[in-house]
């Protein structure tokens, strides 16, 4: 049972400068809550050894920012230096990194410890989480839905009180989705604000690292460390530094607000509208403006991503040949066999499937006509987003159309898991940073998230909004069973 992981960051902080407590009670707490919940399958690998030796030798140090000594898992598409990487997938099933990613980099010289690494869709390629080689974690809400995904194992953790951090990727939504289903807050940042280097490529123009946490000033405290200027990322952006709880607590009155007209049609389940409905009545009554618009090109967002994102993942799991590392068909009659066996048994069904449409897509002429049109509305629609931000501070939707389905819910139509991601797509398309928070929940207990979309690398005045519902609004967010009194 949680002691002390239940504190707030300030509260942790300050019991460990004191020295009433050690990191190594955290790291403690956390591999107890993941063993008590080992059902949830929120981890692919635990870095056990590894963590305890870490917070032995940070007991003799000063307690020197806000992070230090806090366990934080990883998702596990995230290079982690001698710790398995694996992308759920069988083909990188006993891959060990000999590099850590920019980010885990970052982590490490905050005195942060990474405790495992987290569950979450083959290469990222899902919305639920289920195409885990691992097999899919489970939604601590009610554990015969699904976490969402693909950053389902990291949105679990996080909700369930494992540990107070985790990082995801986003590239379609893989981490707002999955934040909203397990009630907790996910950020997808500005495309180039967070280092790419060290994250297994998906969609390389899409992908984002991001951080996933209990609450809204904690994520954006982890934030502040995650970003920079990166030589090994030509992606990454120079940005002067800044602090992200800046804007927290401020008024937001006068606050300009659009909703988009697609994000309110009866493709959202009416408890969701009507929990959006509520927050928006909310900020008109505390001065804000509400206006509702169009944005060119935003219902073909999930027709833009299939072709952009198939394509450069077709391109970018071309590396996985059963060659250099990863796992390997043995006893090949030759190269060829080698390749073919190799990808036919180590990828799994989705990702093969995207592989072959990107592959067609990117085919001779094929690359005109789909891909690089497709490229060119996306920055049609990036470019009607950006007009919209010259008028408003700020665009609100709810993060998803459903609240988490079942498990054993089964998909004829592959293209039916991508409809999952309609609300969340477009902003990765514009490149935009996002946050999702929990609003409240449905009959069944089940969380709604409310998505904030920002202009470029505005990702402090979301943190402003954000902060202020969850203040307005006070959910008690864990997961313990039983109906939560809002």
């Amino acid at each position: 049972m949680s002691k002390y992981l239940t504190l707030s960051l300030k509260e942790i902080n300050k019991l460990l400068k004191e020295k009433k407590i050690k990191p190594i009670d955290l790291v403690n707490e956390a591999f107890a809550n993941i063993e008590e919940n080992e059902n949830l399958n929120a981890f692919i690998t635990l870095n056990k050894e590894e963590a305890l030796k870490k917070a032995k030798e940070l007991e003799d140090k000063e307690v020197d920012n806000l992070l230090f000594g806090l366990p934080i898992a990883i998702k596990d598409n995230i290079c982690t230096k001698g710790l398995r990487t694996t992308c759920a997938s069988r083909i990188l099933e006993n891959f060990i990194p000999l590099y850590d990613a920019t980010v885990v980099e970052k982590i490490k010289e905050k005195n942060m410890i990474i405790i495992g690494k987290t569950n979450m869709d083959e290469f990222a390629m899902g919305s639920a989480s289920k195409t885990s080689f691992f097999g899919p974690p489970k939604n601590p809400w009610n554990e015969e839905k699904i976490a969402g995904g693909s950053s389902g194992g990291s949105a679990v953790a996080v909700s369930k009180r494992l540990v107070p951090f985790a990082l995801g990727s986003d590239t379609g939504g893989s981490i707002r989705q999955p934040s909203s289903h397990c009630g907790i807050v996910g950020m997808k940042p500005s495309y180039g604000r967070i280092s790419r280097f060290g994250l297994v490529a998906f969609a390389s123009s899409l992908d984002q690292i991001g951080p996933m946490t209990r609450n809204v000033y904690e994520n954006a405290e982890l934030l502040n460390i995650l970003c920079g200027k990166d030589e090994k990322d030509l992606t990454s952006a120079r940005r002067e530094k800044e602090d992200f709880t800046a804007l927290i607590g401020k008024n937001i009155k006068n606050m300009k607000i659009a909703v988009p007209n697609y994000f309110v049609t009866d493709i959202v389940e009416k408890e969701i509208l009507d929990k959006f409905n509520g927050i928006v009545d909310l900020l008109k009554k505390s001065g804000a403006t509400i206006d509702y618009i169009d944005i060119d090109y935003i219902e073909n967002a999930v027709t833009l991503y299939q072709i952009i994102a198939m394509g450069e993942a077709s391109s970018n799991l071309a590396r996985f040949d059963g060659i250099r590392y990863g796992y390997s068909y043995e006893n090949p009659q030759d190269l060829e066999e080698l390749y073919l066996k190799t990808r036919q048994l180590g990828f799994g069904d989705e990702v093969k499937r995207r592989i072959m449409v990107g592959s067609f897509i990117l085919s001779g002429e094929n690359a005109k006509i789909y891909y690089d049109k497709a490229m060119k509305i996306r920055d049609d629609m990036r470019k009607s987003f950006k007009e919209k931000f010259k008028k408003y501070d700020l665009i609100i939707g709810p993060t998803t159309t459903t609240v988490a389905y079942n498990l054993t819910d089964e998909f004829t139509d592959p293209s039916k898991t991508f409809l999952d991601d309609v609300l969340v797509n477009p902003v990765n398309m514009a490149g935009l940073p996002a946050l999702s928070i929990p609003i409240g929940f449905n009959h069944e207990n089940l969380p709604i998230g409310l998505q904030i979309i920002g202009d470029s690398f505005d990702e402090a005045k979301i943190y402003q909004l954000a902060s202020f519902i969850e203040k307005k609004l006070n959910l008690d967010l864990d997961p313990k069973g039983g109906k939560i009194d809002e």
